[in-house]
């Protein structure tokens, strides 16, 4: 089984404008309401393609309740949390002649309830996969990931974990699966804007030396590399498409690569496969449908 972990969940308000004119009367031209948080995304692309998962994390008021129907109607199982007081945050997406977002912080979470959320990982076995995407909440300690990390090592759960910084960095010491940042993230990391695909590559063989069994990179237009546990540097060039929407790209990018290596075993599917689902996404105004996914593999695979 695959478990994805959200530890803040949103509602996205998407709002299409033709322009926003700021302390003016604005009138839209659609509206949209999306659930997510980037391990919510994983799940929901992961059940479009056909493979099962659990999603954790945490919710809370009837926000938090509308998700977890959202989530039961797309057929994925879950586990959250449902915290006492505050709800679910709901971000505002605006669309118009340029993105704007505003992103609510969320309800707090107390120790007992992270607690909990460590508990809940003690059913997995060597058999999982625990993904861990996004950044972290105010109200939790930086190193969640690291001691969920830690309460899995020993069960030798297979880990993805996907988030930036120094959030990423510390948990190379637990030799997670797949990590997956995107080429400006990796560049923040050793503090440099990476122009090339060498200098990408060098820098992810540097994240794999220090613990980083496979290293997937997206680089928007340039498409993606992967640098694999068996030592061999892949390279997918992304398909040519109209971009469209680039919330939930990386996320379908991973539950791509997973549903790809699940099937085959082979990290050049894996790569195909998730390079296929990232781009669909990107070419798409919401997640990928399957079809879309499999359409640009085909493309991919030639």
């Amino acid at each position: 089984m695959i478990y994805t972990v959200t530890l803040n969940p949103a509602i996205d308000y998407v709002v299409k404008l033709k322009h926003l004119d700021l302390g003016k009367v604005n009138r839209t031209q659609g509206e949209e309401i999306q659930f997510g948080g980037k391990g919510i995304n994983v799940s929901v692309m992961l059940s479009r393609l056909g493979v099962s998962s659990c999603a954790l994390g945490f919710v809370a008021g009837f926000t938090g309740e509308m998700l977890l129907e959202v989530l039961e109607k797309n057929k994925i199982d879950t586990d959250f949390i449902r915290l006492e007081k505050g709800m679910t945050r709901i971000n505002v997406k605006l669309k118009a002649d340029s993105e704007t977002e505003i992103n609510a912080q969320g309800p707090i979470i107390e120790k007992y309830h992270l607690d909990e959320l460590l508990r809940h990982l003690d059913c997995l076995t060597q058999n999982d996969i625990l993904v861990l995407a996004g950044s972290v909440p105010k109200s939790i300690p930086n190193t969640i990931y690291e001691q969920m990390m830690q309460r899995v090592q020993n069960k030798k759960v297979s880990v993805v974990v996907d988030t930036t910084g120094e959030g990423l960095c510390n948990v190379l010491q637990y030799h997670p699966f797949l990590i997956k940042p995107n080429h400006v993230e990796l560049g923040e990391i050793f503090g440099k804007e990476l122009s090339c695909t060498e200098e990408i590559r060098k820098c992810a063989a540097t994240l794999q030396s220090k613990g980083a069994r496979n290293v997937l990179v997206s680089m928007a237009g340039e498409g993606a590399i992967l640098l694999d546990e068996n030592g061999i540097f892949h390279q997918m060039k992304a398909p040519q498409g109209v971009v469209k929407n680039s919330v939930g790209a990386g996320d379908s990018m991973v539950a791509g690569f997973l549903t790809g290596y699940l099937q085959s075993g082979k990290y050049s599917i894996a790569l195909q496969m998730g390079t296929a689902a990232g781009s669909a996404t990107a070419f798409s105004d919401g997640l990928a449908t399957k079809e879309d996914v499999l359409s640009m593999f085909r493309v991919l695979k030639g």
